[in-house]
């Protein structure tokens, strides 16, 4: 996370009298090229602006495009910066199918944010199978709370596709324990200059996507 989250120490609580999650647990999904580290930096800088504590993990494989990618961003924790699966407050997904794979990540009650997007596999294509669709893949959620937005088509009006990252946490702003203006001022930090305008429009489109 531009190094900005591993010099810092998580909040701790008196002993005595606390559960062992007291934070606020964000997954952030995608594959190679999504976007998903820059979106983890703007939570980043957004806690810095709140003086609040942050921990953050990723892994990817950036030099391969299409390769998984997963952040995973704690704010107010008190232990380590590594989500227990089935414990994250919120799962944000740039695609259809890594929403399926991440899923059991979720705590009972979170809630996903998920891209319409599809990108599948090379393997869908050189075994002979036949790709599922977006049905297919919906009803592997189901029974979760879900907000399927086209983040894509969202930050392509606001001027840029690459934006979608920006929208998909505009989307997630309502969950997400930050002010708007804090958020807000994330994105100003992390972004290019020259796309700051675009990015915040993104944001905010994003944002008045999902009904709180």
């Amino acid at each position: 996370m531009c190094g900005l989250c591993r010099h810092l120490s998580c909040r701790r609580h008196p002993a005595g009298g606390e559960e062992m999650k007291t934070g606020f647990d964000i997954m952030i999904v995608g594959i190679g090229g999504q976007g998903t580290i820059l979106a983890s930096n703007v939570l980043g800088e957004a806690c810095l602006v709140e003086g609040r504590s942050v921990r953050g993990a990723e892994t990817h494989g950036m030099a391969q495009r299409g390769g998984s990618v997963e952040s995973q961003i704690r704010i107010d924790c008190e232990f380590g910066p590594l989500i227990v699966p089935g414990t994250a407050d919120i799962l944000i997904a740039f695609d259809l199918l890594e929403a399926v794979r991440y899923q059991h990540f979720l705590k009972e009650g979170g809630e996903m944010i998920v891209n319409n997007q599809l990108v599948l596999p090379t393997s869908t294509f050189t075994s002979g199978q036949a790709p599922p669709t977006e049905d297919d893949i919906i009803g592997m959620l189901k029974g979760r709370s879900v907000e399927i937005i086209d983040a894509t088509a969202i930050a392509t009006a606001a001027g840029s596709p690459l934006a979608a990252n920006i929208a998909l946490l505009g989307a997630a702003s309502h969950t997400i324990p930050l002010s708007l203006e804090s958020l807000l001022e994330g994105v100003r930090r992390c972004v290019p200059k020259k796309t700051i305008p675009i990015n915040e429009k993104a944001f905010l489109d994003g944002r008045d996507a999902v009904q709180p």
